[in-house]
């Protein structure tokens, strides 16, 4: 991929790619960050995302552009 690619998810992206809504994205996004121990401040990466879902990233970034 030439150029940026999109590095941090969220819930918006997340409901795009499963098909659920806003408040479900942003409560699996919740989950998925206390999969990983972090902290408040630290955000959910696709990469993160990916391997939580069981997904490849190369669907994702199909999907976004």
């Amino acid at each position: 991929m030439n150029g940026f690619s999109k590095v941090i998810i969220y819930p918006k992206d997340v409901a795009l790619i499963t098909g659920k809504s806003y408040r479900s994205s942003w409560q699996l996004l919740k989950k998925i960050h206390k999969h990983y121990n972090k902290q408040r401040h630290q955000v959910v990466t696709v990469q993160e995302f990916c391997e939580y879902m069981g997904i490849s990233e190369e669907a994702i970034e199909n999907r976004f552009n």
